[in-house]
C-alpha cells in the first residue's frame, strides 16, 4: 500500500478493538474504564457478535431480548468513553495501520493505535457431500440464529447433523421454535449408550457445570424422543426445489437409514478467524488434521507482536465464557503496561487465567470427544461441488493434487476452489483435505481484502483519499 505516504487522515487510539463480540466488547470496556483512547470497529449494525446478536425491535415485545447480558455488556461499552463504530469492516492492514471501509457513508478510514486487539471470533466449518447445495440445507449456526434470535425455525421437520456439543443445543432450540426433530446424527460416540451422560471418564467429572448443561440437553431430547445416533454420518441430501429425504451411514459404511425431513441442519464446529491477525505478522500454529489455523499466544493474549493482542476465539474455540476472560486479561496486560497495576489487580488476573485454564481444558477435551469427520471428504464423488462460489467440483480439485499441486495455494490458484467471496471460508477444510497436506504451513495464506469491500474503497485507500475520521 502507499496510502500511508500520502497524507491520508488516520483516526488515532490508545487502543484499536476488533470486533464487537463477547470478547472485543470486555476488552474495550475495562481499557476505556482505565482511562485509555479506545476505538471498537465492527461491522455489524449493533455490538454483541453472534453469540450476543439482539432480536429485531417487534420479537423483543413479545419475548424479550435473547441474551440481555449482552445488551447490559453492549451499553456500558459505550457509556465508557469507547468510540464505538458499527458499520465499520476493517478489510486489510498498511504496517500496523487498521484499513477500514466504512460502509455507512461508503469511503476508506484508516485506524492507529498503539495496541491492537483482534476479536474477529470464528465461522463455521463446512464439510460438502452429495446434495449440500439443495435449498433447506442450512448451516447449524444458521438454525440457531433463526430459531433464538428470530424464533423461527429453518422448517417443520428438521435433521440436525454433524459433530459436536453445539448440535445439541440447536436441537432444543429447534424444538421450542416449534419444529420437529427428526433426530440428531452424531458422526463420532461421545455419549453414554444409556442414560443422559457423556463418555470421558474422570476428565469430564473435572467440569460439573458443563456436564451439567450437557446432560439437561439430551435430556430435554429424550423428552421429547428425538432420536440421537452416533457414528453416523449424512451420505447424500436428496430434493428437487427443496431437500425433501437425507441419507445417513456409519461413519464405517453400511447401515443406511434415511429420514423425510424439509430442513437439514450440519455442523462441525467453528474455525478461528484469523486471517487479520495473520496479516499483521503474529505467529499461528495449525491442526494437522483440520488445516485449522489457532493464533498463538500467551495467558493474557500477547502475541508474538508487541502490542497486538487476539483474544476469544481466535486463540482457540473454547465459548463466550472463555472468549469474555479473554478479552479482560488482554485488557488488564495493556492497562498494567499504560497505568500501572495495583497487588490486587495481580491477584484478580491470576484468578481469571485459573478460570480461563479450565474452560480451556474442557474445549480441549470436547475436541478430542467431537473430533470433526473430515475424512468424508475423501469418498465426496467427483461431480460434487467443494467451492460453490466458484462451483469447483472434487473431481477438478482431485486432478490437481494427482498433478502434484499438494501445495493448498498452487491448487487453489490452478482450481479456482476458494476465490470467491468467501474466500475459502467454506471450502477451506475441504480443499486442506483433498490437497493431503501435511499441516506444515497455513492451508491457505491470508490475503487482502479478508473482508469483501468496493473496489473504489481499495483505490480510495493506494490514492491517498481516505475520508475524514468520523466524530463520536
Amino acid at each position: 500500500m502507499t496510502g500511508r505516504d500520502a497524507g491520508q487522515p488516520a483516526l488515532r487510539a490508545d487502543v484499536a478493538v476488533v470486533g464487537g463480540g463477547p470478547a472485543g466488547m470486555e476488552a474495550a470496556l475495562r481499557c476505556a474504564q482505565a482511562g485509555l483512547a479506545v476505538v471498537v470497529l465492527d461491522e455489524h449494525e449493533e455490538l454483541g457478535g453472534q453469540y450476543f446478536r439482539r432480536r429485531h425491535p417487534a420479537i423483543r415485545e413479545v419475548h424479550g431480548d435473547h441474551r440481555p447480558e449482552g445488551t447490559v455488556l453492549a451499553a456500558a461499552v459505550r457509556e465508557s468513553g469507547a468510540r464505538v463504530l458499527t458499520r465499520h469492516a476493517v478489510w486489510g492492514v498498511d504496517g500496523r495501520d487498521l484499513l477500514v471501509h466504512d460502509e455507512e457513508h461508503d469511503r476508506a478510514l484508516r485506524v492507529r493505535a498503539a495496541h491492537v486487539v483482534v476479536a474477529t471470533g470464528a465461522y463455521e466449518r463446512v464439510l460438502p457431500f452429495p446434495g449440500w447445495e439443495l435449498p433447506g440445507v442450512v448451516t447449524a449456526g444458521f438454525a440457531m440464529h433463526l430459531a433464538t434470535v428470530d424464533r423461527v425455525a429453518v422448517g417443520e421437520r428438521v435433521l440436525l447433523a454433524g459433530s459436536g456439543p453445539f448440535l445439541l443445543p440447536v436441537a432444543c432450540a429447534l424444538l421450542e421454535a416449534g419444529a420437529r426433530v427428526a433426530a440428531v446424527v452424531e458422526a463420532g460416540r461421545p455419549y453414554r449408550p444409556a442414560g443422559p451422560g457423556v463418555r470421558g471418564g474422570v476428565e469430564v467429572m473435572r467440569h460439573p457445570a458443563r456436564l451439567a448443561e450437557l446432560g439437561g440437553y439430551l435430556t430435554r431430547l429424550a423428552r421429547h424422543r428425538v432420536p440421537l445416533l452416533q457414528d453416523r454420518l449424512v451420505a447424500e441430501a436428496v430434493g428437487g426445489t427443496r431437500v425433501t429425504r437425507v441419507r445417513t451411514v456409519r461413519t464405517r459404511g453400511g447401515g443406511d437409514r434415511e429420514f423425510e425431513v424439509d430442513a437439514l441442519a450440519v455442523g462441525f464446529g467453528f474455525r478461528p478467524s484469523t486471517e487479520l491477525v495473520r496479516l499483521l505478522g503474529a505467529r499461528t500454529t495449525v491442526d494437522a488434521r483440520t488445516g485449522d489455523v489457532v493464533t498463538a499466544t500467551d495467558d493474557d493474549g500477547a502475541t508474538s507482536v508487541p502490542g497486538l493482542y487476539a483474544v476469544g476465539e481466535l486463540a482457540g474455540v473454547a465459548g463466550a465464557h472463555a472468549a469474555r476472560l479473554r478479552g479482560r486479561l488482554a485488557a488488564m496486560r495493556i492497562t498494567a503496561a499504560a497505568v500501572g497495576e495495583t497487588p490486587a489487580d495481580g491477584r484478580e488476573r491470576e484468578r481469571l487465567r485459573r478460570r480461563l485454564r479450565r474452560l480451556v481444558a474442557f474445549a480441549t477435551l470436547t475436541g478430542r470427544l467431537y473430533p470433526p469427520p473430515v475424512e468424508m471428504v475423501d469418498t465426496l464423488p467427483d461431480e460434487v461441488h467443494v467451492c460453490r462460489c466458484e462451483a469447483v467440483t472434487a473431481g477438478r480439485v482431485r486432478v490437481g493434487a494427482r498433478t502434484g499441486l499438494h501445495d493448498v495455494h498452487a491448487l487453489r490458484n490452478w482450481s479456482g476452489a476458494g476465490m470467491g467471496i468467501c474466500q475459502a471460508r467454506e471450502c477451506g477444510t475441504a480443499l486442506w483435505r483433498l490437497a493431503g497436506a501435511s499441516g506444515a504451513t497455513p492451508p491457505l495464506p491470508a490475503r487482502m481484502p479478508v473482508r469483501p469491500v468496493p473496489a473504489g474503497v481499495v483505490a480510495d485507500m493506494e490514492g491517498g483519499r481516505a475520508g475524514d475520521p468520523p466524530g463520536r
